[in-house]
């Protein structure tokens, strides 16, 4: 038998079998749980999200990828010409939707990976991914919100008023990022760490005389105002 007749046997076997009782019903469970683990991926991302603006697209589109990556692997898994065909069709594709969170590489890896292990029907290992996942977020989710991390913008006219921001400071955890002057207005910046949310040492700033104003903003690889 040559190379010809066997895909051309495969071929015919797969669309013969592919409207029976047993293939549509394991179809429709394929997707329906591609549909529940991308809802549950769904809802961690928006348990552990950190950013400014909430992407609910992104979110949206978590589900999707899953249920449509096990719709891929279940057609690529049923025939070799399928898988063929599926594979010079993708190849064509071309995405340039920029990513800026790198987390949601991870959201999005996580959503496909588990896409392609469902739609292959290795149900535990998408379970136990799930709970490995979840543990990783939960784990450095909770070792993050020990501390909090300030960049503390001060402008102050006289250069005076530096040695007593200095000892207003005092024996706080910062550091100095930069140093501005601008006429008689001066601007520097701290890096400053909190290990709770008592933020007594703004008011202090302000209540220096030469101190104009003080803006403090939360830093975790996205500016919070």
């Amino acid at each position: 038998m040559s190379i010809q007749d066997v895909i051309k046997n495969s071929f015919l076997e797969s669309f013969s079998n592919i409207y029976t009782l047993n293939s549509i019903v394991t179809m429709v469970i394929v997707l329906l749980a591609a549909m529940l683990f991308g809802l549950y991926i769904c809802l961690i991302y928006n348990k552990f999200y950190r950013g400014v603006v909430y992407n609910r697209s992104f979110a949206i589109t978590l589900v999707g990828m899953s249920v449509m990556t096990a719709m891929v692997t279940t057609a690529i898994s049923s025939n070799v010409v399928i898988s063929l065909g599926m594979v010079g069709a993708l190849s064509i594709v071309r995405y340039r939707t920029a990513v800026k969170e790198p987390l949601d590489l991870l959201y999005l890896f996580w959503s496909i990976t588990t896409g392609i292990t469902v739609g292959a029907q290795m149900y535990p290992l998408a379970i136990v991914a799930a709970l490995i996942m979840t543990l990783i977020l939960v784990g450095f989710n909770m070792k993050k919100t020990r501390g909090s991390l300030y960049i503390v913008v001060v402008h102050y006219r006289d250069e005076e008023a530096y040695d007593q921001i200095r000892q207003v400071m005092g024996t706080m955890k910062y550091r100095i990022k930069s140093r501005t002057v601008r006429g008689n207005t001066n601007e520097m910046a701290m890096e400053v760490y909190l290990s709770n949310k008592n933020m007594v040492f703004v008011e202090k700033l302000k209540g220096i005389d030469e101190v104009e104003d003080v803006t403090t903003i939360q830093y975790d690889g996205e500016y919070h105002a």
